[in-house]
C-alpha cells in the first residue's frame, strides 16, 4: 500500500518539476556525454579501479579512482565541467565522487548507468 504522503507528493506537479529539473541539471546519459565530449571544457573522470580503467574506458576519460579523488582535486580545473562515472547503475562511487567535487565547488555531472551502459547498452566505442 502506498503511503498517503507519497501519493500527495506524486500528485504535486511543482515537486515533480523541482525533482526532474535537478536530475536533468546534474545527470546525463551516454548520448549526451558523447555529444558533450567534443566540447573543450569537459573532463570525464573514471572513478573505477585503475585496473578496470586499463581494461577499457570511455574515450577521453582520465582515471581517478574514487579513493584518490580528494588528493587529485588539486589537478582539476574549476572552469571545466566534470562528468563522473563508475561501473553501473548500482555503483555509488560516481555519486560519492560527484558529491565530493560539488562540495569543493567543481561543476559536476554524473553519467547515469556508468561504464556498463556506455559500453554494453549503447555499444559506444571504448579505449582498451
Amino acid at each position: 500500500m502506498t503511503d498517503e504522503k507519497i501519493l500527495n507528493i506524486r500528485n504535486n506537479s511543482e515537486e515533480a518539476s523541482n525533482y526532474f529539473s535537478k536530475k536533468l541539471a546534474f545527470t546525463l546519459g551516454p548520448v549526451e556525454l558523447k555529444e558533450l565530449s567534443e566540447e573543450k571544457n569537459i573532463k570525464i573522470i573514471d572513478v573505477r579501479l585503475e585496473s578496470d580503467y586499463q581494461v577499457g574506458h570511455i574515450p577521453g576519460a582520465i582515471s581517478i579512482p574514487y579513493e584518490k579523488i580528494t588528493d587529485k582535486m588539486k589537478e582539476l580545473n574549476k572552469d571545466d565541467l566534470h562528468v563522473v562515472y563508475c561501473y553501473n547503475n548500482f555503483c555509488h562511487l560516481g555519486s560519492k565522487a560527484a558529491y565530493m567535487l560539488a562540495k569543493n565547488t567543481f561543476p559536476v555531472m554524473l553519467l547515469e548507468g556508468g561504464f556498463k551502459t556506455w559500453a554494453e547498452d549503447f555499444r559506444f566505442a571504448i579505449v582498451q
